[in-house]
């Protein structure tokens, strides 16, 4: 049997947090050794706004270096930036002309990201969830990890992918399916419990990052909201206590140890405590990737070769699809 395709698309920006890694990349790391894995640095979605192009570019090789910190193997998946292969973009314009105008007006977050003033909205960020749709049919992928705010643009994809199947009376799309890992922690802000763990928070101390020092960790975590009570002695008592919940979910994602235990061991003891043993938790976590991440970074010659080898890989495979894609479209004319 063949193994089912993966497809994730990461938008280039250095700020991957603790959020993303136990939200995303260590469900990556397992996903390339039991599928094939495309994972793809979305460089071509991040100019929706405006990027300075130094800035961009550094930007995809410190995602690259984290990913490759992590664990990620260019051996087992493959890794590659988004504008390195241009089947993307052509793909884009063809499902353009499938997608229904309908259909992207109900997409929340162009609501959402375009504000009040939507005329002044770039067309890109409209657009966004077809060339997203395009980046995902293009390698035919099985499955898609999603997250809460990319459900409706799978369900797109999907709508998209049906609809270019009907007209051409052919199944030459996958309907993708979205993994939607229930184990996956949800990693809250460390300013505010009601909020995700978000690179957009006004407050760097709402999140630690994987470039994060030691001691910024420390700061971080010792700012980390809480209350005035002593640590709960059961799971009930979570409920009402949303920062403190968030913390041992933080502890128990790292060390893999069930929340219960973890409540058990630190029952009734001073928060402060428990955050010195969060530290030094999240520390032996962070350090080896962090020192790796600085490692890769300063060796450009690698990450180029990664970045070239990844995408001659994917490019060879979307060169065929879009040409047999041309066939069905009436565009070969061989």
């Amino acid at each position: 049997m063949s193994k089912d395709t993966v497809f994730s698309g990461v938008q280039p920006t250095g700020d991957i947090h603790l959020g993303n890694y136990l939200g995303a990349i260590k469900q990556f790391l397992n996903f390339q050794n039991d599928t094939d894995s495309i994972f793809c640095i979305v460089d071509q979605h991040a100019i929706t706004v405006f990027q300075d192009p130094e800035e961009l570019k550094q930007n995809v090789y410190s995602v690259l270096s984290i990913f490759l910190a992590c664990g990620l193997d260019p051996k087992k998946c493959i890794l590659f930036n988004q504008s390195a292969v241009r089947e993307h973009s052509v793909l884009s314009w063809y499902l353009s002309c499938t997608a229904r105008v309908g259909w992207l007006n109900r997409m929340t977050q162009f609501k959402d990201k375009a504000g009040k003033n939507r005329d002044n909205a770039s067309l890109g960020l409209y657009a966004y969830p077809v060339l997203m749709a395009a980046d995902i049919l293009l390698y035919h992928a099985d499955k898609v990890p999603v997250g809460d705010d990319q459900k409706q643009h799978l369900e797109l994809t999907r709508d998209i992918a049906h609809k270019f199947n009907t007209d051409y009376k052919k199944i030459f799309f996958k309907l993708p399916e979205p993994i939607i890992n229930k184990a996956a922690p949800r990693i809250m802000s460390l300013r505010d419990a009601n909020n995700k763990m978000s690179k957009s928070d006004i407050s760097k101390y709402s999140r630690i990052l994987l470039t994060d020092s030691n001691d910024e960790i420390s700061v971080k975590i010792n700012k980390a909201k809480s209350d005035s009570l002593a640590m709960p002695t059961s799971s009930d008592q979570l409920a009402n206590r949303p920062e403190i919940n968030n913390l041992i979910t933080i502890y128990s994602s790292i060390s893999n140890i069930e929340k219960d235990k973890i409540i058990a061991l630190f029952a009734n003891k001073e928060i402060s405590s428990f955050k010195n043993e969060l530290k030094e938790v999240v520390i032996n976590l962070i350090e080896p990737i962090s020192k790796e991440i600085q490692k890769i970074m300063n060796d450009k010659k690698y990450l180029q070769e990664t970045l070239n080898n990844g995408s001659l890989k994917a490019r060879e495979r979307a060169n065929k699809m879009i040409l047999e894609l041309n066939s069905v479209m009436g565009f070969n004319f061989d």
